[in-house]
C-alpha cells in the first residue's frame, strides 16, 4: 500500500469497502454526502463496483486504485464512490444495464462515470493500468473522461440521458403482457434443448454456469413425464439432466477434496474453474442434485449433495449462532490463480506414498503439465479415469483401489488446509441465507438429515430475531396505509468484520421472497405454526412494500426507502431474469401461490397470476435464464397436492414408511406435512388444512394414516406405503 493515512472507507462495514480503507484514493461510500460533494465541486463521479470475491476486483485495485499516481488523478478529477454489489444489489443492477447499455459488456468490477447527480455515460468493466487486452489503460480512460467533462459539457449531458432511458427499459415492464400459459415451460425447455452441450452437458459454451432454476424445471418435467408414463421428450431431458449434472461434479469446477462448487467454468469441459466459491450457487445446485436423486434414482446425485452440505457445513456456516456466510475467496494474492485448489505432481507425490500417488494421478488427472495458464505445473483436480478403469490399468482389486483413492483424498485435504486460505467472507445475507436453509431442509427431508435440518432451522430463526422487525415504523414507503403491514426486513443479518459498525440496510423484495419461502418450508418441516404465521407476516410485508397495485408484479426496492431518489435508483425495476439467483418476481410469485394453497384467501392468487401476467409476453424470449418464472407458471396452473402424514404413539415405523412414500417422488406442487395424532387440532394448522385434517373420522383408529389432498378435495386415509405411492402418482398425473 501507498499511504498509511485511512480513507473514509474505514469507516464502512461491508468487507469489500473495508478492503479499500488503505488506498490514496479519497473514496465515498454510496451516499448523500458524496452526491452533495459532486455537485458543490461540479466533478463528474467515479463508480467502482465490486465484490471481496472478484479477483479481477482485487487486480484493478492493485494496479491502479493502489497506485500514487493514479490516485492523484482520481482525486484531482472525480469524486470517487466504492460500492459492495452483494450489500447494494439494487445499486449494482442499475448501473450494471447503464455500462452494459454504453459498452455492451457487464460484470465485475464495474466502473462507470456518472454525472454529479448520478446519471452514467460511460463505462466498462476491468481496465488495466497500461494499453492491453483489448482496452485503454485506466491513466487515458481517466484523463479523456475529465477533458470531455470539461470540454464537451453538452455531449456528456445527453449521453447520460440516452443510457438513462436505457436503465429505465431495462426489466420496467410496464403492466400485463399476456395470460399465464403452461407453453412458457416448454418454450424454456425447447431454449435449454437447443444449447445443450451433449458432449460435456450445460448450456452454451465457455464460460459456463450451472443454470441451477433452469435444470430444477427439466428435473421436474422430467419426473413428471415419469409419472405420467413417460412421453417422447423424456428420454432427452433425462440426458440433459444426468449428462449436465455428472459432468459438473466430476469436474474441475467442483472441490473434489472438500466439497462444493466453484462459480463457473471458464471452459467448456467444467475443468477450470474461476475459483470463488457462492453460497447461493451451492444452496440451488443442492436443491438440484437432491431433486435429480429423487427423480432418478441414482445414488451418485445424493452422494455429492451430501458432499454440498459438509462443504457448506465447514466453511460457510455459523455453527454456534447460526447463519449461512456469502462466499470464499478464489485466490490469496493477485500472484496466484487459484493455487490454494490446484496441485503440481510434485506436490501430491510429497504428500502421498507411490501408489496412492499412482493412483490420485490417474484419477485426478495429475501431471506434470497442467491447466494453469499463470503456472503450466499447476492441475486442476477433475475426475479423470474411473474407479473402475484405474483398476484395470493396475491390476489392483476395486476395494483396493478405493481404499488407496479415500486415503489419498485425506492426506491431500489435510495437507492444503496448512496453505494459507482464501478469504471466507462471513457476512449473512439475509435472502442467501434464506436460499440455503429451504436448500437444507429440501435435503434433510429427502435424504433424513437430522443435523441439517436442525442447522437449517437455527439460520433462519436467527433472522426471524435479529432482522425481521414485524412493528417496525422505519422506511415506510410514502402514502401507505395505516393498516398496511408494518413489518420491516433488513438485507444484512451481520457482517464479516466483527469491528465493523453494523449497517442497517433495507430489505429488498428477494429478501422478504426468498425469507417467506424459507418460513413455508420451515413449516413443513416441522408443522410448528409460528413458521407459517412468520411467512404470512413476511409476504403481506413484501406486498405492502413492493406490489405494483397499479399494474401487477414486484418492485426490486421500496420507492420511499432511504436513499433511492440518488443516482438512477429511482428507475423502477421488475426483476424477471435468474441472474444468477433466482429472479424476485417469479420467487414472489410462487410465495403468493403457496400462501393461497395454505389459506385458501384468493387475494395471493389474484397477485401471483398478476405478477405472472406482467411478464407473460416477454418470458419466453428470455429462454432459460427465465427458468424461475417457468416454475412460477408450475406453481399457479397446477393444483396443489398436500400429503398430511399423522402419526400415533407407538406407530412410528409405519408413520415413517408413509412419510419416506410421500417425500420421495419430486414435483412442485407436492408438499409434505407430518404431525403427531395429539397435535392435529384446528389450532396448528393453517385455514385450508384447519377445516379437514381435525375433522377426519379415522383420528380414533390408532393407526398411523396418510391424507392426499389433491385441488379442493382430500382423499380417504391410508395407512399402506404402496397405497400411498399409487394414490400420489395418481394425483401428480391429474395435473
Amino acid at each position: 500500500m501507498t499511504t498509511t493515512t485511512l480513507n473514509s472507507l474505514a469507516r464502512a462495514s461491508s468487507a469489500y469497502l473495508r478492503s479499500a480503507m488503505h488506498q490514496p484514493i479519497q473514496w465515498h461510500e454510496w451516499g448523500a454526502d458524496a452526491f452533495a460533494a459532486a455537485q458543490r465541486e461540479n466533478k463528474p463521479m467515479l463508480l467502482d463496483i465490486g465484490a471481496v470475491w472478484c479477483h479481477w476486483c482485487h487486480v484493478m485495485d492493485r494496479e491502479s486504485y493502489d497506485d500514487a499516481e493514479i490516485a492523484a488523478i482520481v482525486n484531482q478529477h472525480f469524486i470517487a464512490v466504492k460500492v459492495d454489489r452483494d450489500e447494494r444489489p439494487d445499486i449494482d443492477s442499475r448501473y450494471q444495464a447503464a455500462v452494459q447499455a454504453v459498452s455492451g459488456q457487464g460484470g465485475w468490477p464495474l466502473t462507470a462515470f456518472l454525472t454529479p447527480d448520478g446519471k452514467p455515460f460511460y463505462g466498462g468493466t476491468y481496465f488495466p493500468p497500461s494499453d492491453g487486452y483489448g482496452r485503454p489503460s485506466f491513466r487515458r480512460v481517466l484523463l479523456s473522461i475529465a477533458n470531455a467533462y470539461a470540454e464537451k459539457h453538452g455531449d456528456v449531458v445527453e449521453q447520460a440521458k440516452m443510457v438513462e432511458s436505457a436503465i429505465a427499459q431495462s426489466e420496467s415492464f410496464a403492466g400485463r403482457s399476456g395470460r399465464v400459459s403452461a407453453g412458457v415451460t416448454a418454450a424454456i425447455q425447447e431454449s435449454a434443448f437447443k444449447m445443450f452441450d451433449a458432449q460435456h452437458g450445460g448450456f452454451g459454451q465457455a464460460p459456463k454456469f450451472p443454470h441451477p432454476s433452469a435444470l430444477d424445471l427439466l428435473i421436474e418435467r422430467y419426473a413428471r413425464g415419469t409419472a405420467e408414463g413417460g412421453g417422447a421428450e423424456s428420454p432427452d431431458l433425462r440426458d440433459v439432466i444426468v449428462t449436465t449434472l455428472e459432468h459438473m461434479a466430476k469436474g474441475g469446477v467442483y472441490d473434489q477434496l472438500a466439497g462444493g462448487f466453484h462459480r463457473y467454468s471458464v471452459d467448456e469441459r467444467w475443468v477450470v474453474p474461476h475459483f470463488e466459491k457462492m453460497c447461493y450457487d451451492n444452496s440451488e445446485l443442492l436443491k438440484n442434485y437432491v431433486h435429480a436423486y429423487q427423480a432418478t434414482g441414482e445414488k451418485f446425485f445424493a452422494d455429492v449433495a451430501r458432499d454440498i452440505i459438509r462443504w457448506m457445513d465447514e466453511w460457510l456456516s455459523d455453527r454456534q449462532r447460526g447463519g449461512f456466510y456469502a462466499s470464499q475467496d478464489a485466490d490469496i494474492s493477485m500472484e496466484d490463480d487459484g493455487d490454494y485448489f490446484t496441485w503440481t505432481l510434485d506436490e501430491a507425490r510429497a504428500v502421498l506414498t507411490k501408489e496412492e500417488a499412482e493412483v490420485a494421478a490417474l484419477h485426478y488427472d495429475i501431471n506434470e503439465v497442467g491447466e494453469m495458464h499463470h503456472n503450466p505445473a499447476k492441475n486442476v483436480l477433475y475426475v479423470r479415469a474411473s474407479v473402475e478403469e484405474i483398476a484395470r490399468r493396475m491390476n489392483l482389486e476395486l476395494k483396493r483401489v478405493t481404499e488407496l483413492l479415500a486415503s489419498a483424498k485425506k492426506k491431500m485435504y489435510a495437507t492444503r488446509l496448512q496453505r494459507p486460505t482464501p478469504y471466507v467472507d462471513k457476512t449473512v445475507y439475509v435472502g442467501w441465507n434464506s436460499l440455503c436453509v429451504s436448500a437444507y431442509l429440501e435435503a434433510a427431508m429427502v435424504l433424513n438429515l437430522a443435523d441439517a435440518r436442525r442447522f437449517a432451522l437455527k439460520s433462519l430463526d436467527r433472522v426471524l430475531a435479529e432482522v425481521w422487525k414485524p412493528e417496525s415504523d422505519k422506511n415506510e414507503p410514502a402514502g401507505e396505509s395505516p393498516a398496511a403491514p408494518r413489518g420491516l426486513l433488513l438485507h444484512v443479518v451481520s457482517y464479516s468484520d466483527p469491528a465493523a459498525a453494523h449497517r442497517e440496510v433495507p430489505g429488498l423484495l428477494e429478501d422478504y421472497a426468498f425469507t417467506a419461502l424459507a418460513c413455508l418450508d420451515a413449516y413443513e418441516a416441522t408443522v410448528d405454526l409460528s413458521y407459517f404465521k412468520f411467512a404470512r407476516a413476511i409476504t403481506d410485508a413484501m406486498i405492502a412494500r413492493f406490489y405494483d397495485a397499479t399494474s401487477g408484479g414486484f418492485f426490486d426496492s421500496e420507492p420511499g426507502a432511504e436513499g433511492q431518489s440518488l443516482g438512477v435508483l429511482a428507475t423502477r425495476r421488475k426483476p424477471l431474469q435468474d441472474s444468477p439467483t433466482p429472479a424476485g418476481n417469479p420467487m414472489a410469485a410462487i410465495a403468493l401461490a403457496r400462501m393461497h394453497h395454505y389459506t385458501g384467501d384468493a387475494g395471493y392468487q389474484d397477485k401471483a397470476e398478476l405478477t405472472l401476467e406482467t411478464f407473460a409476453g416477454a418470458a419466453e424470449q428470455f429462454g432459460i435464464f427465465a427458468a424461475t418464472y417457468g416454475i412460477a407458471v408450475v406453481y399457479l396452473l397446477e393444483s396443489p397436492v398436500q400429503v398430511v402424514v399423522i402419526a400415533e404413539d407407538g406407530d412410528e415405523d409405519a408413520a415413517g414408511e408413509l412419510y419416506a412414500a410421500a417425500v420421495a417422488r419430486f414435483a412442485f406442487n407436492k408438499s409434505t406435512l407430518r404431525l403427531a395424532a395429539s397435535q392435529v387440532v384446528a389450532e396448528n394448522l393453517p385455514p385450508a388444512l384447519a377445516a379437514t385434517i381435525p375433522n377426519l373420522p379415522e383420528l380414533g383408529s390408532r393407526k398411523s394414516l396418510a391424507v392426499l389432498c389433491s385441488g379442493s378435495a382430500c382423499q380417504p386415509p391410508v395407512s399402506d406405503g404402496a397405497e400411498l405411492r399409487r394414490a400420489l402418482e395418481k394425483a401428480l398425473q391429474k395435473n
